[in-house]
């Protein structure tokens, strides 16, 4: 048969049917065997030849047997055969003999394309996901250091603003306090500590004693 892309399919199929009106199929109709492989051939050639010879073989054989049964059932009752289509079933279509090895290439090809694409698609899906993820993580990371050090800087300006409000009001106490607090806080990262009267000339004595094991 010809396809409605002009290229060329063997196509076979079987009718079922069952009769509904036996006078009308007994005295209407000359022959009916007949007139139902006439009207079945002339219907799938119309049916075939309004399709492309991809949708023939694969894409629409189960909508091109349905469409061909319905056409059917409409001639048959117009020449009132008595005749009730059950079923068209589209047995086997392939290309034309010659013609079938570069067909099935073609087909492989096309399978391999499909596969491919779907690797792709799931690497894709695999992927995209994953990297809005870690954005999305990287973004809440960098939101958060903002604020922490927005924070800090809200409160290190806060103190600042404090001390000096406490300064302004008692210079003196302000820097001796914070002259002592700071004291604090290097000496108790102080290993050891020489406590030395002012009027003392050297201090490198006391450590050579110190090393050769002298008391302190």
């Amino acid at each position: 048969m010809l396809t409605g892309d002009l290229n060329a399919a063997l196509v076979e199929w079987i009718v079922q049917y069952r009769i509904k009106d036996p006078v009308a199929y007994l005295f209407h109709v000359r022959d009916v065997e007949a007139t139902i492989r006439y009207v079945s051939e002339s219907t799938m050639r119309q049916v075939v030849g309004d399709n492309s010879v991809d949708e023939v073989i694969i894409l629409r054989r189960k909508d091109i047997a349905e469409e061909a049964g319905r056409m059917m059932q409409e001639l048959l009752t117009e020449y009132d055969t008595g005749i009730d289509i059950v079923t068209v079933n589209l047995q086997d279509v392939n290309p034309p003999i010659p013609v079938q090895p570069a067909f099935n290439e073609v087909n492989e090809a096309r399978q391999e394309r499909e596969r491919i694409i779907n690797e792709a698609l799931q690497a894709y899906n695999g992927a995209i996901p994953r990297a809005k993820g870690q954005a999305e993580e990287i973004v809440l990371e960098a939101e958060g250091y903002a604020i922490d050090r927005v924070n800090r800087a809200q409160g290190d300006a806060q103190k600042f603003l404090a001390i000096w409000r406490e300064y302004s009001r008692a210079q003196d106490v302000t820097k001796r306090r914070l002259y002592l607090e700071m004291m604090r806080e290097v000496m108790m990262h102080v290993d050891k500590k020489y406590i030395i009267d002012e009027d003392l000339k050297t201090f490198l004595p006391l450590l050579q004693l110190n090393q050769q094991g002298g008391a302190r």
